[in-house]
């Protein structure tokens, strides 16, 4: 599945959260990511956020589709990272 995943997390929590959508997904812009993931590698993601996060505070969202084909992704400006050179 395709997802794009944004989240808000205080200050002390950023840096980890980071890192946690760093090992599954592509980092598009701040505290934005997408990317192919398996649902069993969502869940995974899912669980290890809310070990991070203050429920009270943060906050995670999670957009999902079957595939990237089903959206239409436009960039105005410079993109952090382009995914277009991958196999």
């Amino acid at each position: 599945m395709f997802v794009i995943l944004v989240y808000d997390m205080g200050e002390k929590r950023v840096a980890k959260m980071l890192k946690l959508c760093r090992r599954y997904l592509n980092w598009i812009q701040n505290s934005v990511f997408e990317g192919e993931i398996t649902e069993l590698n969502l869940k995974k993601l899912k669980q290890e956020a809310e070990q991070i996060m203050d429920k009270n505070h943060d906050s995670l969202i999670i957009f999902s589709s079957r595939t990237d084909k089903w959206m239409y992704k436009q960039i105005i400006g410079q993109e952090r990272k382009s995914t277009d050179i991958f196999l």
